[in-house]
């Protein structure tokens, strides 16, 4: 039975942490769902298809990694992959509380998906997508921060290089 997890988030944009994510996820498992999430109470710089395309093109040499994209539960989409993990990634503690309050309410809602936490590398844990977008938003260097088809789609969409 192969093993397939998912990995969800906004990727808004992908980061190098959450590259990190991923692919230490995709060592683990068999199967790597990337669900990227449409969530309407926020504002995203990129659309859906925008973000799905750049972590296409990021992850292409990752054999078993699949990129998809979610509105619903994630419970419900995971149920659809036949996936038995979600896999999150902490960058600092203060994640901790609300990823504790989503896994309990993911149990609640399916006892047979559990939630694997992998610990960011210390490189990443200052990192976000919202940081990076501000930095970009006024042409500063992040460089390194993101992949490099990530810094020029930011840069394109602010026009600041």
């Amino acid at each position: 039975m192969e093993k397939i997890a998912v990995v969800p988030g906004s990727f808004d944009p992908l980061t190098n942490g959450h590259l990190d994510i991923i692919k230490r996820a995709a060592e683990v498992f068999d199967i790597v769902y990337v669900a990227v999430l449409n969530n309407s109470s926020k504002k995203p710089l990129f659309t859906v298809d925008e973000r799905i395309a750049l972590i296409k093109e990021i992850t292409k040499d990752i054999p078993n990694v699949r990129i998809d994209c979610s509105s619903g539960l994630l419970v419900d989409y995971a149920q659809s992959k036949n996936a038995s993990a979600i896999v999150r990634g902490l960058r600092a503690i203060s994640d901790f509380e609300y990823e504790m309050q989503i896994t309990s309410m993911n149990r609640f809602l399916d006892k047979n998906i559990e939630t694997f936490f992998i610990m960011t590398k210390n490189e990443h844990s200052f990192l976000s997508s919202s940081i990076v977008k501000e930095v970009a938003q006024y042409g500063g260097k992040i460089k390194g921060l993101v992949p490099e088809i990530v810094e020029k789609a930011l840069y394109e969409k602010f026009n600041t290089k």
